[in-house]
């Protein structure tokens, strides 16, 4: 029954990529590299199975994460309390860095963002915040995006190839290692960068229990965000998961004729049917989701629309994320005006809703999620 659901999931998702692709191009398919395996992508528990597997003992394990996650070490051979033998079975079976840094981009405010080149040559973008409360992270889980919303730079040229759970904590670590030198941490992270992370959920998972583990990066659930475009089907999943995972969704529109011109992954999922599994996840976890809502001129950003949307969600245990837009040369939609911005935020406050507008960061950069990569990698978002 699974295995049927999971195949209904992906053919609605493919038949809405056809229906919204402007120009679809059939190429010529090219050979594939052999991607070597990270070793990020082992849970502590598929550690000790792959030890034992290869006539190791299973404690190891906890070395190896040892090295990984407090020492961060660069290459197998640092691991220095393990045999000869295991260092080189680990050296031919997995890749310790996947990643290696195209460009590195820092912001005035202290927002660095990362542009990092997988073992395929393919790109992609990670994202260090700072704020009062600490360091946080937004990272990639897709290379390129299938979803097709209609401001975002992240889908520009479309999926290339889903990350490894290791390609994901791997951009985590890489940023934890640049802060090693200032004796500061990662203290939360949001996975909110290029892709659908519900689109590629089990490498997403994976990359959430390595993150939480006390024995890898210890970051606590509840310091941990992900978002979704509203992939119905998987939102019931994550809600039986039983994680205090945070969880956002991308909103936009309190309509579904609205969102479905921004967003086309709602031709898939209507709008009624993303509100009866946001519903299904506040009652089964008793925690509440965040709507964020991205704030674009002339197209969803009145006080009438505020109302509709205020109407939509009124009985529900949320919070707002207004988001004033950041302008991506490729798209036609221009940020909402100041004054609007807090029109639509006093609206919502004004019906009971709970509301922020998000801060703006690296507006000297090319901070927009895909941004960077569209800019330096133009081959790949064609």
């Amino acid at each position: 029954m699974e295995q049927e659901q999971l195949k209904q999931f992906d053919e609605r998702i493919q038949d809405l990529v056809e229906e919204t692709a402007d120009k679809p191009v059939r190429r010529a398919k090219k050979e594939k590299p052999q991607l070597k395996p990270s070793v990020y992508s082992l849970r502590l528990d598929e550690m000790k199975e792959w030890l034992t597997a290869n006539g190791e003992k299973a404690f190891r394990a906890a070395q190896i994460y040892e090295w990984l996650y407090e020492k961060r070490v660069q290459t197998f051979e640092e691991m220095s309390n393990l045999p000869k033998a295991l260092r080189e079975k680990l050296e031919a079976e997995f890749a310790l860095t996947t990643l290696s840094t195209i460009i590195k981009q820092e912001s005035k405010d202290g927002t660095i963002k990362f542009l990092f080149q997988l073992q395929d040559g393919y790109s992609i973008e990670t994202v260090l915040m700072r704020h009062d409360y600490g360091n946080s992270i937004c990272v990639t889980t897709q290379v390129g995006c299938r979803i097709g919303c209609t401001f975002c730079a992240s889908t520009l040229g479309g999926l290339k190839r889903h990350l490894m759970a290791g390609e994901i904590v791997e951009q985590v670590v890489k940023v934890q290692q640049q802060l090693d030198a200032t004796e500061e941490r990662v203290s939360s992270i949001v996975i909110m960068g290029i892709g659908e992370p519900f689109d590629n959920y089990d490498a997403m998972m994976n990359f959430l229990k390595i993150m939480n583990d006390d024995k890898g990066l210890n970051i606590g659930a509840r310091h941990i965000t992900v978002s979704t475009s509203g992939i119905v089907p998987k939102i019931y999943e994550f809600a039986d998961e039983g994680m205090q995972i945070n969880f956002a969704v991308s909103l936009h529109a309190p309509n579904q004729e609205a969102r479905q011109k921004l967003m086309p992954i709602a031709k898939a999922y209507k709008l009624e049917e993303l509100m009866e599994a946001v519903k299904y996840y506040t009652k089964k976890t008793g925690r509440r989701v965040t709507f964020e809502y991205g704030l674009m001129s002339g197209q969803n950003d009145t006080e009438e629309v505020a109302m509709e949307l205020a109407k939509l969600i009124k009985n529900i245990k949320c919070h707002v994320n207004l988001i004033p837009i950041n302008y991506v040369p490729e798209r036609d939609y221009i940020r909402t005006s100041r004054s609007k911005i807090f029109a639509f935020e006093r609206t919502l406050k004004e019906q009971g809703i709970n509301v922020t507008i998000r801060r703006e960061q690296g507006a000297d950069i090319a901070a927009a999620c895909g941004q960077l990569r569209a800019q330096e990698r133009s081959h790949e978002t064609k």
